[in-house]
């Protein structure tokens, strides 16, 4: 493992997202992590799951947290996309992450609007994943 994210395992497009870097991740460079799962806290005391909650986080085996679109655009270039990288040139930088930020802040009106689901942050240990995410293995199981 080279990049662990923690990522909102209630929002839909979190779940697809993570998803395709699962498929994607053929030689196990990532691991993922739900912040909604009830055993977050004692798992990865380190991490604040409101922070993580606001914008993706990711941990390199150093212990070095990437935030947003670094640990995006660092996550897709394990896999074999390094052409997000564009993202984080200088110029661009600052606008990406702002709408990044903008995204992830609408991401549950977003996942409703694009997949009819979503809507908010479910109940402690509720899932509001689709049944077939979870037939393809991704997000939290039932």
């Amino acid at each position: 493992m080279v990049l662990r994210l923690f990522y909102d395992g209630a929002c839909p497009l979190c779940v697809a997202e993570m998803g395709r870097l699962r498929r994607r991740d053929t030689q196990g460079r990532l691991a993922f992590e739900d912040i909604q799962q009830p055993d977050f806290g004692a798992h990865f005391p380190h991490i604040d799951p409101v922070a993580a909650r606001e914008r993706l986080h990711g941990e390199l085996a150093d212990g070095t947290l990437l935030l947003g679109l670094d640990a995006t655009c660092y996550a897709w270039g394990l896999v074999g996309h390094s052409w997000l990288s564009f993202l984080r040139w200088p110029l661009l930088r600052r606008v990406a992450d702002g709408l990044y930020l903008t995204v992830a802040r609408h991401r549950y009106r977003l996942s409703r609007w694009w997949r009819g689901q979503g809507g908010g942050p479910p109940e402690q240990g509720v899932c509001s994943c689709s049944s077939k995410d979870h037939e393809k293995g991704v997000g939290p199981p039932d």
